[in-house]
Order: C-alpha cells, then sequence, then structure tokens
C-alpha cells in the first residue's frame, strides 16, 4: 500500500500581482513555470501544488480550506472578513515594495472636502463591504456600488466619488482626481487556513517556504561589497561601514593585506563607495543578493 505523500495546497495571486509575486518566488530559490493560459503553475519542489487564483477571492478558498495557504493582500482579507491566519506580512506590490493605499478621491473641481461631505452621494469601489463599514462607523449615508473596472473614469458623470487602489497617485492625478481620505494601507499577506496551521508538517512547511521569501524580499534592497584593506587603513574603512553585522574580515596571500566582505543599504552606495576609496579601499566589488536571512 502506497503512503500517501503530503502535499501543500498553495494560492498565488493572479492579476495584479502575479508577476512580482512569481518573482519573489524565483528569487527564493523556487523554479515554477506557467504554461500560456494554465491556472496551475508546476513548482520544481513536489511537495508543493499552486493554483492562480484572484487575490480578491484567495482569503475566502483559504479560509474554507479548499487551499491550505496563499498570498493576497490585506485589504481582501478585511473586504471578505475572512478568519485565516495571517503568517506573515510580505511588504511588495505590483510596482514596489511600499504598502498600497485604498483612498476617497473626487473630481478636482468638486465641493466634496471631507469625509461628512459624501453625505447622500454616489461612490464606486471595488471595495464595497469595506467602504460601507467604513462610512457606517463615521455616521455617514451614501450609495455605494461596485465597479467592474476603469473606477478613475466615472466622477462626475456616474459617481461622485470613488474608493480607488494607489502606489503613487498617478493615476488619480492623470484623471483629474484629487485625494480626500486615505481608508486603508494594505500589504502582501501570506495567509493559512486555521486547521492547516494545526498540521505539524504543513505548518514547517509554511514557515520554510515564508523564511525564504522574507529573504528575498531582504535582498531586493541589500547589496553585498568586498574590497582589499591595507591594516593601516581598516580602522577608517570600518568606520564607514554600516553592517548588519558585523563585516566579514579574512587575511590576503599579501601581508598586510585584508579581505572585506559586508551588506549594506542599496541606496547607501553611491555615497558610500567614494568615500571607501578615498580611506584606502580598493578592488571594491559590489554584487547583488537572492536572500538574506537573519
Amino acid at each position: 500500500m502506497k503512503t500517501k505523500k503530503n502535499v501543500l495546497k498553495l494560492g498565488l495571486p493572479k492579476g495584479s500581482l502575479q508577476e512580482s509575486t512569481l518573482k519573489l518566488f524565483r528569487k527564493a530559490g523556487y523554479h515554477i513555470s506557467v504554461a500560456s493560459r494554465s491556472y496551475y503553475p508546476t513548482f520544481d519542489d513536489p511537495e508543493i501544488e499552486s493554483m492562480l487564483i484572484r487575490a480578491q477571492e484567495m482569503a475566502r478558498y483559504v479560509e474554507n480550506g479548499i487551499l491550505d495557504c496563499g498570498l493576497t493582500g490585506y485589504d481582501w482579507i478585511m473586504e471578505q472578513g475572512a478568519s485565516v491566519k495571517e503568517v506573515a506580512e510580505l511588504h511588495y506590490a505590483k510596482e514596489g515594495l511600499r504598502p498600497v493605499k485604498w483612498v476617497i478621491a473626487v473630481p478636482m473641481d468638486s465641493k466634496i472636502k471631507t469625509v461628512k461631505d459624501l453625505t447622500g452621494k454616489r461612490i464606486a469601489t471595488e471595495l464595497v463591504g469595506y467602504t460601507k463599514r467604513y462610512l457606517k462607523a463615521r455616521n455617514v449615508r451614501a450609495s455605494v456600488d461596485f465597479s467592474w473596472g476603469a473606477t478613475e473614469v466615472k466622477p462626475p458623470q456616474l459617481a461622485d466619488a470613488i474608493v480607488e487602489l494607489t502606489e503613487t497617485g498617478a493615476s488619480l492625478k492623470a484623471n483629474n482626481l484629487r485625494i480626500i481620505d486615505t481608508i486603508l494601507e494594505s500589504s502582501t499577506r501570506f495567509i493559512a487556513n486555521r486547521k492547516t496551521w494545526h498540521n505539524t508538517w504543513k505548518k514547517q512547511k509554511i514557515e520554510n517556504i515564508v523564511m525564504l521569501l522574507k529573504g528575498a524580499l531582504a535582498a531586493e534592497e541589500k547589496v553585498g561589497l568586498k574590497m582589499n584593506v591595507a591594516h593601516k587603513d581598516i580602522k577608517r574603512v570600518l568606520s564607514l561601514l554600516p553592517a548588519m553585522h558585523s563585516p566579514t574580515i579574512s587575511e590576503l596571500s599579501q601581508e598586510g593585506w585584508y579581505d572585506i566582505d559586508v551588506v549594506i543599504d542599496e541606496k547607501l552606495i553611491c555615497d558610500l563607495i567614494p568615500k571607501l576609496k578615498k580611506v584606502g579601499a580598493s578592488g571594491l566589488v559590489e554584487y547583488q543578493l537572492n536572500k538574506v536571512i537573519p
């Protein structure tokens, strides 16, 4: 009799988060292939079975146990009021690493200035449930209608205001809209079914995946830097290095010289390299990182 193999059913978000999620998994070390028009990505790990699901629906399928775990936005967990285990917050989105925002926006020339001014108005959004709860908590009665897309173009003819997702605000400005309030900040969450979380094997599998994903995300904003330094210059060089921990220092074959290896924030590199060169560092090599695991 064959023993049933352990398999983790993983939901990956289809749509705006799809490419950035697949890229993150690949950087974490997983080889994933997605056939054209297929909803079933293939992992090189036989213990993972994955499916592409819209982020808006992910929490419901995880809550019901159809999927063991998945990645979705905090906004869609809140929208559905899903009871799931939030395993980790992963700071990435469609266009970058920062959280996204759901905002209330109105035409530039609108007389609406605050949330209170929305009383009796029409609001278009995809985030209907959460928007209604947000307004109710502030004693604002307004008509909130589901928007099937192109929400930015609906004011003023089809709506007085919209509640829309934004990362940079550029699309809202391009459509002559201004923000009057931010109702929710959201980031990607790795969620699990609560029953799954009590399964020892599946919990460990999920924790391993999350560790690698976090390591890949941490590496997005950091680089490695190697350099050669003479003994007389080491103190000055080390005083400039904002290392995560202590840098690695190794003796070179040439007497009196050392190799220094350090991980630093990428945003510091342009300012740092000239300073290091000035105090005696040579042979500087910057290199990209796949994962940084604390």
